[in-house]
C-alpha cells in the first residue's frame, strides 16, 4: 500500500481531530432509539462517533454522488444520447464483527436525509452465499464466509443489473436465525439514488473465469479496519452477548451454544474464530484492504482514530 523507502502512500492519512474539523456545521439529527436501532451487537457508536467520523464521511460520499451524476448528465450530453441515471453504488467491506454493518446502516441513515439522495438501498452479499446443501456438496460448508461459498457470477450479475439502468433488481434472502439462503424469498431494488453493498470480499479482485470483479463497478468503496487481536475479542464479546439473545431461540441454528458455560462459551468463540474467521480475515479480506477508497481504522473501544483517503 506504500513505499517506505520514499515514504509514498497512494492515501492522505487524516488523524482524528483533523477529520473531525471536516464535520458539516450541521447536526446529525438522531436520535438516541435511532443510534440503538443502527449500533450492532458489541459495536460502541455514539453521538460523539457519528459526529466526528461519520458526517465529514456522509458530506464526502455526498460530493463523490453529486459529481457522479454530473459526469453522467455531461456524457449523456456530449454523446447526444437520453439515458437514465444509474445508482451511486458504496462498497463497505472488512472483517466479521468489525462493524462493518453499523458502518453501512449509518450511512443509509445519513444520506437518506440528503434531499438530493432521499432513496437509499442497502444489500448484504449473505444473500449470495450458495445455500448449506450446496456448501455441504462442495465440502465447504465449513468454510462459510470465504470468497469460494458465494455465488460470485449472481452477486456480478446483480450489480452489473444496477449499473445498467434496470428498473428492479432482485436478491435473495438469507437469514442469520437459520443461517442460509430463505428459499423463494428475495427483495427488490428499485433505482435507488445510492446504493450500500456490503460485505466481508466485496473487495476481492475478479474470480478464475471472470474478467471484472464486482468491485470494478463501485462508485466509492470503504474498509473498516483494526487490529486482529482487537477483532478478536469483540467477537468472542459479540458471541457471549448473543448467547443470551439470538440463540436463546429454538429455532436459531446456533440454538446449541446458548446452554455453553461463560468459559465454555469463551472457548468455542476463540475456537470458531481462529479455525474459520482469522484466516479468512488473514489470507482472504485484509489483503483486499489497500483496493479501498477510503480506510477506517478502529481503536480498541471501536471509535475510529485513523480515516485514510485515497488520492486522486
Amino acid at each position: 500500500m506504500a513505499d517506505s523507502s520514499l515514504g509514498l502512500t497512494p492515501f492522505h492519512e487524516i488523524p482524528r481531530e483533523r477529520w473531525a474539523a471536516l464535520a458539516s456545521s450541521l447536526p446529525s439529527h438522531l436520535s438516541p432509539s435511532e443510534i440503538d436501532r443502527i449500533r450492532g451487537l458489541g459495536d460502541a457508536l455514539d453521538l460523539d462517533e457519528i459526529e466526528s467520523i461519520y458526517l465529514p464521511l456522509t458530506t464526502l460520499l455526498a460530493k463523490y454522488a453529486r459529481a457522479a451524476r454530473a459526469t453522467h448528465a455531461d456524457t449523456a450530453q456530449f454523446l447526444g444520447i437520453s439515458n437514465p441515471q444509474t445508482p451511486f453504488v458504496i462498497g463497505v467491506a472488512g472483517s466479521v464483527a468489525v462493524g462493518k454493518s453499523t458502518v453501512s446502516r449509518l450511512l443509509r441513515e445519513l444520506l437518506s436525509r440528503d434531499p438530493e439522495t432521499p432513496t437509499i438501498a442497502l444489500v448484504t452479499t449473505d444473500g449470495f452465499l450458495y445455500p448449506n446443501s450446496e456448501l455441504a456438496r462442495r465440502g465447504i460448508l465449513d468454510r462459510k464466509g470465504f470468497p469460494e461459498s458465494y455465488d460470485r457470477r449472481a452477486l456480478l450479475r446483480f450489480v452489473t443489473d444496477i449499473k445498467s439502468g434496470a428498473t428492479q433488481v432482485s436478491a435473495p434472502v438469507y437469514s442469520h436465525l437459520s443461517y442460509d439462503i430463505v428459499p423463494g424469498e428475495s427483495i427488490a431494488v428499485a433505482k435507488p439514488d445510492i446504493l450500500i453493498i456490503e460485505g466481508l470480499n466485496v473487495l476481492q479482485p475478479p474470480a478464475a473465469g471472470q474478467s471484472i470483479a464486482v468491485s470494478d463497478l463501485f462508485d466509492f468503496s470503504i474498509y473498516v479496519d483494526a487490529r486482529t487481536a482487537d477483532i478478536e475479542q469483540w467477537y468472542v464479546n459479540r458471541f457471549l452477548a448473543l448467547q443470551s439473545s439470538a440463540f436463546a431461540d429454538e429455532r436459531s441454528y446456533f440454538h446449541k451454544y446458548a446452554s455453553l458455560t461463560r468459559d465454555e462459551a469463551i472457548e468455542e468463540a476463540t475456537r470458531i474464530w481462529r479455525a474459520v474467521n482469522e484466516p479468512n480475515l488473514v489470507d482472504n479480506i485484509a489483503p483486499t484492504r489497500g483496493r479501498a477508497d477510503l480506510i477506517l481504522k478502529k481503536d480498541r473501544n471501536h471509535a475510529v482514530s485513523t480515516v485514510l483517503l485515497r488520492k486522486i
